[in-house]
């Protein structure tokens, strides 16, 4: 049964309101400061909306659309085309799709500072890419126009406004893309013969004009007009706002921060800012985007009446007494009524009115239960409560729940007391698990599966339960509603909500994600059962493909408390015939059967995500040897090594200033997390010791940084990076297929202890390497030679060089992501390159140098 049956109330309310609005509001009913309400009054005179359309989570222009959503008060919309799945991480180890989460998130965060609503198509951010055809071809090119053309039917846009140009000025193959599909929507999202399966929801709509947000690249902040030809205009965006007390370059600013995992806040930008537009298609533009667009009333029939009561209302609003604008404000939202309630302004104009009424009165109201998690059939205590500010009538009518709970109270609200409202809600057993809606299935390649259309665009779920609150306020009847949200104390951070989800009975962790084995001999298999509510108990078993004895076959388990935990270890064992394959766990229970883990992503400066991924890991049987044994690890952004050299048989310790202070010389070698040289600003102190462990026999690889170090700023105060002269560019290989030359056979990191072939780079995923090495000195040898189609080799992915009785290594190949997916292949080149410090001396003649 589809969610849409499952939840026919809930779903109706909120997927009605994706038309007006992308998101759902997430926290309680709130007040607004006057400055912000005003503000709001002046934006029921706006009738225009602008949609604006990119890649990824960070590349809209935030200045640009906090001065169109706060400044110009135009329903403003930002659609991503992607989550950002495809990028590194700067705050954690989470990869792919799991980035793709706090990304959204993020972007939500972001949304909630400069205004505007939040899109997203179905496709996957796959990694660089290169070119809109590379793009287009692995997202697949008509799947995401259809999502970019449902947003633009379903949201109506005046005018489009994409951040990047069609073509390789864009920099980067999803970037271009972006351009190229917002142009190509534009041009065909009136025409009823394209995607018509779209129309059971929606109608052709055409925006009046599609413009270009043009920069310099490499100078985006610049006031200097570009130099394109055609119809360019250039709109004053850094001004300030007095109501709101801040400029739109302080918002955009604090806007930009909330993207922490890419490490982007920024210092606020208080000058003066000119964004430049460039018609790209439809009406020709002299000044202003909204040239020749009637934002005002006349857009409405017979609107004549509203009209005149806004400007009643702006003129006559009491910043110091908000409540007094609320019978004009109720008069309003009834002649709004009697208005044709079809029109998309008019709906959207009662929705405001509704809010704006509720911030006068200054009404909080929110709905909390005492756990952030229930199972189907569970029963939950919550809380309503409910405080009204203001001295004026306000009726609290009833309560309804998406749960089908209805309650009638009939409260008169006091001033500033608050109301509170126990009861007990029970899920319905046909309640869905709170899985993301995109990751319900797995990806296919570039594309999210998603089945049902009005879920595509939501940046989330509708939230697992939502109360609706109907108010009573001068004879007239308002519906409110917000998810259910659990709320908690913390003893540093204070008040702090996350939401409320639906959970399996039980979920199984597996401890490990990949294992590896180099030959049959057995490997113990821990896993983690939880249980999501009291008294579940059942078999758990664990399968393997053929090839792959598990032992005990099955194991019974038992929980009493929800919450509880219980660790059950079993034996993998190998033979001849295993083959890579999942080992997955299943867990009977006399409510059915459960075969999801559970994964909990939590940072402060995002609500608490919960993920129910598949309960499994990986299997791979290597051919491979390893001679190091004791290797020390600086763990860098976003970092999961650690656990594949553990799986390899190492031992690994950990490295933070303390243990670098100590005796390095028992390490067989040191690994340097990615990005490590740009996230731990301590390392700087470090080098001399660690290039002096080097100098007296040790080991050391250095994973990729960006270009950012400051190893990398040709400081002489400053030490270098490796034992001898080089630099990291942006040169990368995207296509992780492409052929990898090997520059000297015979080099011993092809040897030793395990024979480097062209099989070795067979299913690797999603990219070779980023950030190459270049201008490197002589003493470097490079290891291999690669280039994505239609470009020059590139030599920089591996740099080897002896520096007194030891050996160095800097690489921009994507260990991090192929190690944590378990890529034979990579797991054997990474073995040759800690165990560096057995094998033959590397001849550095005839290295080539660039």
């Amino acid at each position: 049964m589809s969610l849409q049956k499952r939840l026919p109330v809930l779903l109706s309310g909120l997927l009605l309101c994706l038309s007006l609005s992308a998101q759902v509001p997430y926290g309680p009913i709130k007040p607004a400061p006057a400055g912000e309400i005003l503000s709001n009054l002046n934006k029921l005179n706006v009738l225009g909306t602008v949609l604006y359309v990119a890649a990824h989570p960070d590349d809209e222009n935030t200045l640009f659309l906090a001065y169109m959503a706060k400044g110009r008060l135009v329903r403003t919309g930002y659609l991503a085309l992607t989550r950002g799945d495809g990028g590194q991480n700067l705050i954690g180890a989470e990869q792919g799709e799991n980035i793709g989460v706090i990304r959204t998130q993020e972007l939500l965060a972001a949304r909630r500072v400069d205004g505007p609503d939040q899109f997203f198509s179905r496709a996957y951010d796959f990694g660089f890419s290169k070119s809109t055809n590379e793009a287009v071809r692995t997202w697949g090119q008509d799947k995401v126009l259809a999502d970019v053309v449902w947003i633009i039917r379903k949201y109506q846009p005046d005018v489009i406004i994409t951040r990047f140009p069609p073509d390789a000025r864009a920099g980067h193959g999803h970037h271009s893309a972006s351009g190229y599909l917002g142009e190509e929507a534009f041009k065909i999202s009136n025409d009823p013969t394209k995607f018509p399966e779209q129309l059971a929801y929606v109608k052709p709509w055409q925006a009046k004009r599609i413009l270009w947000n043009v920069f310099i690249p490499g100078a985006f902040m610049s006031n200097k007009k570009p130099d394109e030809a055609g119809n360019l205009i250039g709109i004053e965006t850094g001004l300030y706002n007095s109501l709101l007390g801040k400029s739109y370059g302080e918002i955009a600013s604090e806007s930009r921060s909330q993207h922490k995992s890419q490490g982007f806040g920024v210092a606020p930008n208080r000058n003066a800012r000119i964004d430049y537009l460039l018609l790209k298609g439809g009406d020709p533009v002299a000044k202003d985007p909204f040239d020749g667009i009637d934002v005002s009333w006349k857009r409405v029939k017979n609107s004549d009446a509203v009209q005149a009561q806004v400007t009643q209302l702006i003129s006559s609003f009491k910043a110091d007494q908000p409540s007094a604008s609320v019978p004009a404000l109720v008069q309003l939202y009834g002649s709004l009524g009697k208005l044709d309630t079809t029109n998309n302004y008019v709906k959207i104009k009662r929705q405001e009115v509704q809010t704006l009424i509720q911030q006068c009165l200054g009404l909080w109201i929110e709905t909390n239960p005492t756990d952030f998690a229930a199972t189907p059939g569970e029963t939950v205590k919550v809380s309503t409560n409910v405080v009204s500010r203001e001295e004026y009538p306000v009726k609290l009518v009833s309560v309804h729940y998406s749960t089908g709970k209805d309650t009638t109270l009939n409260l008169a609200l006091k001033p500033n007391e608050v109301v509170q409202y126990p009861t007990s809600l029970t899920i319905p057993k046909t309640q869905k698990i709170s899985q993301p809606y995109w990751l319900e299935k797995p990806i296919d390649k570039g594309l999210f599966q998603v089945d049902n259309q009005q879920l595509i665009g939501l940046p989330e779920n509708p939230p697992a339960v939502a109360a609706s609150y109907t108010v009573e306020i001068s004879g007239q009847r308002f519906v409110y509603t917000r998810p259910v949200v659990y709320k908690s104390t913390d003893p540093v951070d204070g008040e702090i909500y996350r939401p409320f989800i639906i959970q399996p009975d039980v979920t199984a962790n597996l401890t490990e994600r990949v294992f590896t084995f180099s030959d049959n001999t057995p490997k113990t298999a821990d896993l983690v059962l939880k249980a999501g509510r009291a008294n579940v108990s059942g078999t758990l078993t664990l399968t393997a493909p053929t090839g792959w004895r598990i032992e005990p076959a099955s194991v019974p388990f038992s929980l009493t408390y929800k919450g509880d935990e219980q660790r059950v270890t079993f034996t993998v064992v190998p033979t001849n015939q295993a083959k890579d394959g999942k080992l997955q766990a299943s867990m009977a229970t006399s409510s059915g059967t459960f075969t999801t883990g559970l994964r909990q992503i939590a940072y402060k400066h995002i609500p608490t995500q919960t993920l129910f991924p598949p309960a499994e890991a990986k299997l791979v049987k290597l051919d491979i040897k390893v001679t190091a044994k004791n290797i020390g690890y600086i763990v860098g952004a976003g970092d999961e090594v650690p656990a594949a050299l553990q799986q390899m048989g190492c031992k690994v310790t950990i490295l933070g200033p303390a243990e670098l202070n100590g005796n390095l010389s028992g390490f067989d070698a040191i690994v340097v997390g990615v990005r490590a040289y740009n996230t731990n600003q301590w390392l700087a102190r470090y080098q001399p010791k660690l290039l002096d462990y080097v100098k007296n026999g040790g080991n050391m690889i250095v994973q990729y940084v960006t270009p950012g170090s400051s190893f990398l700023r040709n400081d002489p105060s400053l030490p270098q990076l490796g034992p001898y002269p080089f630099s990291v560019g942006a040169e990368r290989v995207t296509e992780e297929d492409a052929k990898m030359t090997f520059i000297n056979p015979q080099h011993p990191l092809l040897n030793y202890p395990n024979k480097i072939t062209d099989a070795d780079f067979n299913g690797w995923i999603q990219e070779r390497g980023i950030y190459f090495a270049k201008d490197w000195d002589k003493a470097y040898e490079p290891i291999f030679s690669a280039n994505d189609q239609n470009e020059a080799p590139k030599q920089g992915s591996l740099l080897y060089a002896t520096y007194g009785k030891g050996h160095f290594m800097y690489t921009g190949l994507v260990f991090f992501r192929e190690l944590p997916a378990g890529v034979p292949g990579a797991y054997r080149l990474f073995a040759n390159m800690i165990s560096a410090t057995g094998s033959p001396a590397a001849s550095v003649s005839g290295s080539p140098r660039k």
